[in-house]
């Protein structure tokens, strides 16, 4: 990424649902990044707080989901984003990503952002 390669791709589920499917799926984006010659991020949630339903699926939570991201990041070399919802989970999450993304619906909480 830069100003000498300006375009990566940064891709992955919209939330985890297991480790061996972002395991599965992020080797799949990595070699077709790699095929294309372009850097690759590999992005995943483990908790989508934004669902339309108070019942749709949510994600592994925090402590599997960063399990999981663990996982990938072993096994591919990757470098990983995910998003944080709240400020208790920055720095757990800091620790094995690469990239923190807040949600712009959340973009305006400063306790978040300061974190």
């Amino acid at each position: 990424m830069g100003r000498s390669r300006p375009l990566a791709f940064i891709a992955g589920p919209c939330v985890i649902e297991s480790p061996e499917q972002v395991v599965r799926l992020a080797v799949l984006l990595r070699d077709m990044a790699a095929e294309f010659g372009v850097p690759f991020v590999f992005k995943a949630s483990f908790d989508k707080a934004n669902r339309s339903s108070l019942a749709s699926y949510r994600g592994p939570g925090l402590e599997r989901g960063l399990a999981a991201l663990a996982e990938v990041k072993r096994a591919t070399g990757l470098p990983l984003l995910t998003d944080v919802h709240e400020p208790a989970q920055a720095a757990a999450a800091a620790a094995v990503v690469d990239v923190l993304q807040v949600p712009a619906f959340l973009c305006r909480q400063t306790d978040l952002l300061l974190a």
